[in-house]
C-alpha cells in the first residue's frame, strides 16, 4: 500500500453508504489510490456491495470491529494510513430503540479506538461520518452547524457523542479532524430496513407498505453518491475542526416517499398500511447547508433522477435483497465467504 500516493481506511465500508464511497473512490481515482475496508459485518455489512472490486491490487478488506483496538493499531502499523473515513456506525433508530448498547459502544467508543490509533500513528486527515439527526426535530426554518444539539433517540444521541468526541481531538491534541452532518440518504445497496429499500421492495412484491403514524413526518433526502462526493471535497477542502451540513434540498413527507415509490413500482396505494408511531419519532429534519456550499460542494442528483436511479438497481438486484429479506442471507453468506 505504501507505493499509492494515498491510502484511505474505510471503516464501515461494506455497508451501505460505505461500499458508495468506495466504488466512488475507484472511479475516481482508479488504481492511483490505495483502499483498505475495515468493516464488522454485522447484519447491515454485506460484502457482496464489493464484490466487484474485490480482487483489485490496490482494495483488501480487513474483517474486524472499530471497537477492536489492538486491531485497529495493527491495521495503522502496517499500512500507514493517510486518510481515515469513518462509517463505521449502527445506524437504524428502531434497533437503538431496543439494544441502545451496541450503539453506544460502537459509536462513541469505536470512535474513541480510531481518534487514539489517528493521534498515535498520525494522519493527515480523519473524517468522521456524522448525522443531521444530532440536532433534533425543528419545526420551521433549517439547522446550521452551530445550533445546539438535541437528540431524540440512542442511536442520534451515540452519533452526537462520536461527533463531540472527534471535535475534542480537533482542539486537544490538533488533530486534523473535519465532520459532516448529511440528511437522509438513499441508493443502491441500501439495506432494506430503511423506508425507500423498505418499501420498494414490499411493493416489488405486493406486500404492505408499514407507514408509521399520519405519514406526515418530513425528511430531506440526499442521494447517496452526491454525499460521497461532498465526504470527499470536504476531506480535500474543508477547514480542520469545522463541521459540514450536506443536505439534498429535498424535503419531503414520508407520505409523498410512499406515493412516489407506488408509482414508480406501478402499485396501487391499498398498500399503504398506517400504523402505530414509534416512540421518539422527530417531526422534521431540516438543513442549512450553506457553509458547504460556499466551500464549492453542492448536490447533482435530483429527486426524480435518484428515485429512479434506486428504483432500478432494486430491480435489477432482486437476489440480492431478497436473501436478505428471507433470512437467507447469513447462510449465503457463510457459503460464500466462508464465514463462522
Amino acid at each position: 500500500m505504501h507505493s499509492y500516493k494515498k491510502v484511505y481506511l474505510v471503516t464501515g465500508g461494506a455497508g451501505f453508504i460505505g461500499s458508495n464511497y468506495i466504488h466512488y473512490l475507484v472511479d475516481k481515482y482508479d488504481d492511483e489510490v490505495g483502499i483498505i475496508n475495515l468493516d464488522k459485518l454485522t447484519y447491515a455489512g454485506n460484502p457482496e456491495n464489493l464484490s466487484d472490486i474485490e480482487d483489485r491490487d490496490n482494495y483488501i478488506f480487513i474483517e474486524g470491529d472499530i471497537c477492536d483496538f489492538d486491531l485497529v493499531g495493527r491495521v495503522f502499523r502496517e499500512f500507514n494510513p493517510d486518510y481515515v473515513v469513518n462509517f463505521a456506525a449502527e445506524s437504524h433508530v428502531d434497533r437503538s430503540i431496543g439494544e441502545p448498547d451496541a450503539f453506544i459502544k460502537t459509536d462513541m467508543y469505536g470512535v474513541y479506538s480510531l481518534l487514539e490509533n489517528c493521534r498515535e500513528y498520525g494522519v493527515e486527515k480523519f473524517v468522521q461520518i456524522s448525522t443531521d439527526e444530532v440536532y433534533g426535530s425543528i419545526e420551521d426554518g433549517s439547522f446550521s452547524e452551530d445550533d445546539t444539539y438535541n437528540p431524540s433517540s440512542p442511536y442520534s444521541a451515540s452519533k452526537t457523542g462520536g461527533d463531540r468526541l472527534a471535535y475534542s481531538y480537533h482542539v486537544t491534541y490538533d488533530l486534523p479532524v473535519v465532520i459532516t452532518r448529511a440528511s437522509n440518504n438513499y441508493g443502491p445497496h441500501q439495506y432494506p430496513e430503511k423506508l425507500i429499500p423498505l418499501f420498494m421492495t414490499n411493493a416489488m412484491e405486493d406486500k404492505k407498505l408499514p407507514l408509521y403514524g399520519d405519514g406526515k413526518n418530513v425528511r430531506d433526502w440526499l442521494y447517496v453518491l452526491d454525499h460521497c462526493e461532498a465526504v470527499e471535497y470536504v476531506l480535500k477542502n474543508g477547514k480542520d475542526g469545522e463541521a459540514y451540513n450536506v443536505a439534498g434540498n429535498c424535503e419531503k413527507q414520508n407520505i409523498e416517499i410512499t406515493k412516489k415509490i407506488l408509482e414508480l413500482t406501478g402499485k396501487s396505494e391499498d398498500l399503504i398500511e398506517y400504523v402505530e408511531d414509534r416512540a421518539g419519532h422527530d417531526r422534521r429534519y431540516s438543513l442549512d447547508d450553506s457553509k458547504i456550499q460556499k466551500l464549492g460542494w453542492q448536490p447533482e442528483y435530483d429527486f426524480e433522477e435518484g428515485m429512479q436511479k434506486t428504483y432500478q438497481w432494486y430491480k435489477n438486484n432482486q437476489d440480492w435483497w431478497k436473501r436478505i429479506k428471507s433470512g437467507e442471507y447469513l447462510e449465503y453468506y457463510k457459503e460464500q465467504y466462508n464465514h463462522e
